[in-house]
């Protein structure tokens, strides 16, 4: 199986993960504020990051060598968390997806730049493609500029430049090493983000089994995440994210009752049709090289 293949099917297991993530925050949201879920997902993460890199001995993996891109990779996702749960509470669903789904563009216009991937017609089109998928499917009205269409739409800049640093990382450092920071600089970003006015509201009973489904999930999909762009260019992956859209889509028919249409499966007919040939086209690629 080459690469390319390993990294779409890691990446489906990221987007597995991010669908349970979201189902357990919408779950606690009504008791504790964005900053606080970070704050005890963080907390559940180093648990596991220390338990599992212990039990596997590469603990001896996390070094300082690059702690200044550590440091931007997990600020650029805290802020982009923030603005976009800020942004839930401000616009229509719809309008929120839309934006977040143009962070795969943003990858596509910036890997060149900053990784040295090159930019093919076909990842171009692929992900044009793809992102039409996703407008067909939440069909958005932008008409109404306000502040949180400004913090959806920069909530998707903040997404692409995590992926950016992600696959600049997985080039020297280890997946336990750059798991480790994730949950350790994010926990301390929490502190300060949860406590500054003095309050941190400390969960329920019935909110605690939701908080450590929120930390195993979010851990295990940025594992899923980060092997993928060890695996294959940030172009080829990030674009596979537009899946997640459909898949939610059916997860909210399914468990909230939300309504579907015949436009969600045309939808995710394009979505799926781009990632299979842009996946195809670079394997195909790779093979011959």
């Amino acid at each position: 199986m080459s690469d390319v293949i390993k990294a779409a099917l890691w990446m489906s297991g990221a987007i597995g993960s991010f669908s349970a993530m979201a189902i357990a925050g919408r779950a606690v949201s009504f008791e504790l504020d964005t900053f606080e879920i970070m704050m005890f997902r963080s907390f559940v993460g180093i648990v596991l990051v220390l338990s599992i890199a212990g039990a596997a001995g590469t603990l001896w993996q996390i070094t300082r060598r690059n702690l200044g891109l550590q440091a931007i990779r997990n600020l650029c996702h805290f802020t982009g968390q923030n603005l976009w749960f800020f942004a839930l509470t401000m616009i229509p669903l719809a309008q929120l997806f839309a934006l977040e789904f143009t962070s795969p563009l943003w990858v596509l216009l910036l890997s060149p730049l900053f990784l040295g991937e090159r930019l093919t017609r076909p990842k171009v089109l692929a992900a044009l493609v793809g992102f039409t998928g996703v407008l067909i499917v939440v069909r958005p009205d932008f008409n109404a500029l306000n502040i949180g269409v400004i913090c959806a739409a920069a909530s998707a800049i903040f997404f692409a430049g995590t992926a950016i640093a992600t696959r600049k990382l997985t080039r020297t450092e280890t997946i336990t090493c750059i798991l480790f920071y994730l949950t350790v600089m994010q926990a301390v970003f929490g502190i300060i983000a949860a406590g500054y006015d003095g309050d941190i509201a400390l969960p329920s009973a019935v909110s605690v089994p939701w908080l450590i489904l929120i930390g195993c999930a979010g851990l295990l999909a940025h594992f899923c995440l980060t092997t993928a762009l060890s695996l294959a260019p940030a172009s080829v992956v990030m674009p596979i994210d537009f899946i997640r859209l459909p898949v939610i889509a059916v997860i909210g028919a399914a468990f909230y009752s939300e309504a579907i249409d015949l436009w969600i499966f045309i939808g995710a007919a394009l979505i799926f049709g781009a990632n299979y040939a842009n996946i195809r086209l670079e394997n195909r690629r790779v093979t011959r090289m």
